[in-house]
């Protein structure tokens, strides 16, 4: 694998995600809006200050990567706001979708031209955003971004089929990170090498399939 590009890479599955794909010695650009000493601390190229909402902010990276090609293109920043339907805002549900959903599907566009024939894009999804799945009510703004996300995916599998590009959508599993509070099922090291596993075997005949980790099939 050439370069791959991660967002959302300063900690939790982003800062895994660069660490095991460095340690492959794969070439990585890894972006933020603030960057942690543990990122700081791998050998990677570290793109920092940047809000994946921000369309000149996407503009800026993709003419910044120059003649750079991507391979691999990681959607991994997100946000997760915890609400109830009493409680629920909707500048929160606006910014979860922003930045869950919006900026992934914007900056595949803005990153198309740096990509070629084999390429691959990986949505760093939640089975909370499954609406089959749905057993237990709540978090509005993240089920309904995550939804949205999906549904992202699976047409960018059509539209990018054509230009040979794969997608894979992807739930972590219920991994211990900062975002969950520490609480989970598994360490964010054992949810990346599944990440990384998806990512590997996928292929065109394979690509808009929404998977757990583990690479057992998910329900919309």
């Amino acid at each position: 694998m050439g370069l791959a590009m991660v967002t959302g890479a300063n900690r939790g599955i982003g800062l895994e995600l660069v660490r095991q794909l460095a340690a492959r010695g794969t070439e990585v650009v890894a972006v933020c809006r603030h960057s942690s000493p543990e990122l700081d601390s791998l050998r990677v190229r570290v793109e920092s200050g940047c809000d994946v909402t921000d369309p000149e902010a996407r503009s800026r990276l993709a003419a910044g990567l120059g003649s750079a090609v991507v391979d691999l293109l990681v959607h991994n920043a997100g946000m997760l706001v915890p609400d109830s339907l009493g409680g629920v805002e909707s500048k929160a549900v606006r910014a979860q979708f922003e930045l869950n959903a919006v900026a992934p599907l914007f900056l595949t566009r803005a990153l198309l031209p740096r990509m070629r024939a084999g390429a691959k894009v990986a949505l760093i999804t939640s089975r909370m955003g499954s609406i089959g799945d749905n057993s237990s009510g709540g978090y509005y703004g993240y089920r309904m971004s995550k939804a949205a996300l999906n549904a992202a995916g699976a047409s960018l599998a059509r539209d990018l089929a054509p230009h040979h590009i794969a997608v894979a959508i992807l739930h972590p599993g219920a991994v211990r990170t900062a975002m969950t509070g520490g609480t989970g099922m598994i360490d964010v090291d054992e949810s990346v090498r599944g990440l990384l596993g998806r990512i590997d075997e996928l292929t065109l005949e394979t690509s808009g399939r929404f998977l757990h980790q583990n690479g057992d099939a998910l329900p919309w």
